[in-house]
């Protein structure tokens, strides 16, 4: 295992897109959708530990999660826990991993990836991993992860090719949101466009040098404790000072500014089960396309339905077509699969009227 390879994992989301599954308390990258006895975050962490020193490899999440990851991960040291005292996107959690591991390694090359993906074809994966490190050990390039789209998907991000090429990667030639389906088709049927993974390689002074040419104000915040990363002082350090970063993704702040950004078409077998509707894609469906997660389900006159229910509970569905049922011990949500993009309100709507009560 090469001691230069870092990994930083992003486990501080709360998933409110999956609510009433993912709570403020329990988020989605620590459930265990597939019974599996794993959740998405010990999943992610035996993914990359395959290929990396087990030190090597640091989870930055919110401080309220501390606890659920030592439990989740027993196998790593509490310093490899990165603690953000607020949430500021994915941006400021990149910066402070980068200072950190730069105060232990100036010469380390870093895999970020978020701590909710699925990814089916472990072996193919983590050969594409093997390859972009080695990329960006020769080559200044902030590198992004492409997936071939099988399907106009609304619900990813999509970044668009160029015909040059640096070492036998692409460069980006843009990135776009996530679209309306009629331009996502056009993107689907143009075959220029990849789906945006949100998983990044690159060596550690290609992003700082990006963080500083891109967001400075941000670098400034770090900057002023560069010499407190990685010793006793950075606790302190980072709860006064990380408020202070904009709120921004590494998408918005630094990807879609930077000249020397490239991408690898990939496939593996990727979701980043951002929804309930990218779950009933991926799990396994009865002959009318009704998928049922945990506890047991029995559909009739029913399709492309997903239900999540409760272990030793069975639910019974009768003439339901596309809806999303997820029964938890103190909510029942029942939406359809089309509206799913709703819940994110719903969940403000609940905390307005019963506080954190149901959230």
């Amino acid at each position: 295992m090469d001691k230069n390879n870092y990994c930083v994992i992003m486990s501080g989301g709360i998933g409110s897109r999956f609510w009433p599954f993912s709570r403020e308390t329990r988020p989605k990258q620590f459930l265990d959708f597939f019974g599996t006895g794993k959740s998405l975050l010990q999943m992610t962490f035996d993914r990359f530990k395959k290929i990396l020193p087990l030190e090597n490899i640091y989870i930055v999440t919110n401080e309220s999660y501390a606890q659920m990851i030592c439990e989740e991960l027993p196998e790593i040291s509490s310093s490899q826990i990165l603690l953000e005292p607020m949430r500021r996107n994915t941006a400021p959690c990149i910066a402070f991993a980068a200072y950190h591991i730069n105060a232990i390694n100036p010469d380390a090359n870093i895999v970020v990836a978020p701590s909710d993906h699925l990814i089916l074809k472990e072996d193919d994966f983590l050969e594409v991993i093997q390859n972009a490190f080695n990329f960006v050990k020769r080559n200044k390039i902030l590198l992004t992860l492409g997936m071939k789209p099988t399907r106009p998907e609304t619900g990813y991000g999509y970044i668009q090719v160029s015909d040059d090429m640096i070492d036998g990667v692409t460069k980006v030639k843009a990135f776009t949101e996530k679209p309306n389906y009629d331009l996502a088709k056009v993107f689907y049927e143009s075959g220029e466009f990849l789906w945006n993974s949100g998983i990044f390689v690159w060596n550690i002074k290609t992003i700082m040098e990006a963080f500083r040419e891109h967001l400075p104000d941000m670098a400034s915040v770090f900057d002023q404790g560069a010499e407190l990363f990685n010793t006793p002082q950075e606790k302190v350090f980072i709860q006064e000072n990380f408020p202070a970063c904009q709120n921004i993704s590494i998408d918005f702040g630094i990807m879609e500014k930077a000249s020397n950004v490239c991408v690898k078409a990939a496939s593996f077998g990727w979701s980043d089960l951002g929804t309930w509707g990218s779950l009933h894609e991926i799990s396994k469906k009865d002959e009318h396309a009704n998928a049922g997660l945990i506890g047991d389900t029995l559909f009739f006159e029913s399709s492309e339905n997903i239900v999540a229910g409760q272990k030793e509970k069975l639910v019974v569905v009768q003439g339901l077509d596309g809806y999303i049922v997820a029964d938890t011990d103190n909510v029942l949500l029942i939406c359809k699969k089309e509206d799913e993009q709703r819940i994110k309100q719903f969940v403000t709507d609940v905390k307005l009227k019963h506080g954190d009560k149901y959230i």
